[in-house]
């Protein structure tokens, strides 16, 4: 019986996301050897391969309750393979006792960690390409997309998002508007409005390491109207 209510609970794995699961629980792996010396001094936990367990037992929930926006089609399902599986990180730290600002520290810095361990070159070609005339391109199609009623009805747990072109004073390059939030939307639905802003916080790093700067004032999360998000190239060292 328990084991019937579990998958009723907890639907299958979308194919998509089933495709892509065992680069995920990698990364996930990656992560946790990462986190380990942050989890034992700032989260005062001893016990570490009983919460990488918890962990990775959690994350298979998350894979079972991550939305499917589009796929390969649509840049933002990258953005949640990505970035989802700090909610098993989270929901496993909070049960734990810790509390939120610690385990986004520890987040923040753990991922940074992962992410700088990719050959520099190899960052900032992917930054350059982010901010390359053909993605800006792309960006403004899906972003188009993104705010169509035929695309919202069909993924209604996307993201919408607009293109921001800068104005005449303007230092950024380009913009984005996110007026809906994917990670807003699946944290509302379970219950992990809490921990939500550590996702916010991870959006820095992630651009930092490929040689971008983020300028952001406000967020969903934080209650704005929209994210923010300003894109310029930081200064070669």
């Amino acid at each position: 019986m328990a084991e019937f209510i579990h998958h009723s609970t907890h639907p299958a794995i979308h194919p998509y996301y089933e495709s892509h699961r065992g680069a995920m629980e990698a990364a996930m792996h990656r992560r946790l050897e990462l986190a380990e010396p942050m989890l034992r001094e700032r989260a005062h936990l001893s016990d570490i391969a009983v919460i990488r367990q918890e962990v990775m037992d959690e994350f298979d929930i998350v894979l079972r309750q991550m939305p499917y926006v589009g796929g390969a089609a649509s840049r933002m399902s990258d953005f949640l393979m990505r970035l989802l599986g700090f909610m098993a990180i989270s929901r496993v730290l909070r049960r734990h006792g810790v509390a939120v600002p610690v385990i986004g520290d520890i987040e923040r810095d753990t991922y940074q960690a992962q992410l700088l361990s990719t050959p520099e070159a190899d960052r900032l070609a992917s930054g350059n390409q982010f901010m390359s005339a053909a993605n800006q391109a792309l960006l403004r199609e899906q972003a188009a997309q993104s705010a169509t009623e035929e695309h919202q009805q069909a993924f209604p747990q996307d993201f919408v998002y607009d293109f921001v072109e800068p104005g005449p004073g303007d230092k950024f390059e380009f913009g984005i508007n996110y007026k809906a939030c994917g990670f807003c939307k699946f944290a509302a639905s379970h219950g992990d409005k809490e921990v939500l802003p550590n996702i916010c916080g991870l959006d820095f790093v992630a651009y930092a390491a490929r040689g971008i700067h983020l300028e952001r004032t406000q967020t969903l999360a934080g209650g704005a109207s929209h994210c923010d998000f300003r894109f310029s190239k930081l200064p070669a060292d």
